[in-house]
């Protein structure tokens, strides 16, 4: 799979994390481990982003 190729899916997946992070907190109830979880994930993913962009910047 190219980098770009890679990069938009991990942005689809990141997308798809803050939309499951803004259900949970428009719940009644929102449960925090849940969020917690979801935003660890998106965290990892935007660091994945992160250090793909600057290898293909650097090539």
């Amino acid at each position: 799979m190219a980098t770009v190729d890679h990069i938009e899916a991990l942005k689809m997946k990141h997308a798809s994390l803050e939309q499951a992070i803004d259900q949970e907190n428009t719940r009644p109830h929102p449960d925090d481990d849940a969020i917690c979880s979801l935003k660890k994930r998106k965290l990892m993913i935007k660091d994945q982003i992160a250090r793909l962009s600057s290898s293909e910047t650097s090539h």
